[in-house]
């Protein structure tokens, strides 16, 4: 213990402000990390690895044991090259994610688009809903959905509500799976997307719900990307985005989530950029229901 405490006072003795900014850096750096990790089934396995770790230091720190120690340094660097393995999906995502940095700021013109797709899915949303149409549909950000556009069937239409009224029609070739909307573009129709295993829907009686919004919920998982879920079943309207759901929308309330989830940002405005990349940590805020709200979906 006497050890301990006199490194640590060698330490504070020659720290300097190049090494905060270095301690900063780094802290940063696992910042960022935790972030990308964040309502991913990689954060459980790295809060494991952090808590065995932790463990592991703090017992050969006060403990001396030769044989436990040389296993421990002898294992760390397997562990540090299995690290890509283990968190490779994370990683590619956080790098994709920064080489579309420079895509933060669109024209006029992008932001026109944009608002005219979101009216055209809420428009067709609620014309969905009236008619108890199952739909899901995924409008893709920053994040790549290329590899699930693949599954489905190529379209690079217009968006329009009455394509998308179509598409979801009953027992149409395209009414299974998802539509993937890439800017103002449909992107593909009857898209496989992956399932979420997270348990989110299943956590109480009245959210179990079907492979649809488990779809939904899980292409939010894996990517940005905003699902947009209609029920076949009761009607309602759902929204998926950063592995959460919005549960009962009507149509006013999903053009201000949709605009304040899919919308493109004015130039300079630098928070409110950091504000619209990470808001789906924003989202038990938005998941508040009215008091008129009735009860969930079956």
């Amino acid at each position: 213990m006497a050890d301990l405490l006199d490194n640590l006072v060698f330490i504070f003795q020659r720290l300097t402000w190049l090494s905060v900014f270095d301690i900063l850096l780094v802290a940063s750096i696992f910042f960022l990390v935790l972030v990308f990790l964040r309502d991913t089934q990689a954060m459980v396995l790295l809060r494991g690895a952090l808590l065995l770790l932790i463990f592991i230091s703090l017992l050969t720190a006060f403990v001396n044991l030769p044989a436990f120690g040389w296993l421990v340094s002898n294992t760390l660097p397997a562990l540090v090259v299995a690290i890509p393995v283990i968190f490779a999906p994370e990683i590619r995502r956080g790098l994709e994610r920064l080489g579309r940095a420079g895509n933060l700021l669109p024209t006029a013109r992008v932001r026109d688009q944009t608002n005219d797709v979101i009216a055209a899915v809420v428009s067709a949303a609620t014309r969905l809903a009236n008619r108890r149409h199952g739909a899901l549909i995924v409008l893709q950000r920053l994040d790549s959905l290329e590899e699930y556009a693949q599954t489905g069937v190529a379209m690079h239409a217009d968006v329009s509500p009455e394509l998308l009224l179509q598409i979801f029609y009953p027992n149409t070739p395209l009414h299974d799976g998802a539509v993937i909307i890439e800017n103002d573009r449909v992107l593909a129709a009857a898209c496989v997307m992956p399932l979420s295993a997270s348990g989110v829907l299943s956590a109480t009686p009245e959210r179990k719900m079907g492979l649809r919004h488990r779809a939904a919920l899980g292409s939010s998982e894996v990517s940005d990307g905003v699902a947009v879920i209609i029920s076949e079943e009761t009607g309602t309207i759902s929204v998926a985005t950063g592995g959460r759901m919005i549960h009962r929308l009507d149509a006013e309330r999903l053009k201000g989530v949709l605009r304040a989830l899919h919308r493109p940002l004015e130039p300079g405005r630098s928070l409110e950029r950091a504000l619209y990349r990470w808001l789906p940590a924003l989202m038990p805020a938005l998941e508040e229901e009215p008091p008129s709200a009735g009860r969930g979906e079956p």
